[in-house]
């Protein structure tokens, strides 16, 4: 059933073509207009996230996308160098340096997306 199918993450946001600047320009992901322009493909790897218009959008208070990185510091360094400010979360088990948290075999960091959706980063 469900278990055979590629799930698409979808993000939603209020302003497309925003949403479009900060994906291709400031994460440097591909995209794609799709269904009449109402929607934004985004491509990173071999995932597909479906980023659509919406009234909710950055409501959600937990994180909503994560991208696997093999260098989290490198990639915190070239995403502030973009523009983007990291967040920060008191969260039992973690240690943070700097703008990144580290427990036993993983590191991670937290961003927000224009819309004040919540993306992060984790080396594992």
């Amino acid at each position: 059933m469900l278990g055979n199918t590629d799930p698409t993450p979808m993000i939603a946001v209020k302003d497309l073509d925003r949403a479009r600047k900060f994906y291709e320009e400031t994460l440097g992901l591909e995209t794609i207009e799709a269904m009449a322009g109402e929607v934004l493909e985004v491509k990173s790897g071999g995932t597909k996230i479906d980023v659509y218009r919406s009234e909710c959008a950055g409501t959600n208070k937990a994180t909503t996308l994560t991208f696997p990185v093999d260098d989290i510091a490198s990639e915190v360094r070239e995403l502030k160098d973009k523009g983007i400010i990291f967040e920060h979360y008191d969260m039992d088990g973690l240690t943070r340096n700097g703008d990144v948290y580290e427990a036993e075999g993983m590191k991670t960091a937290w961003f927000k997306d224009p819309d004040g959706n919540i993306l992060s980063l984790i080396e594992a």
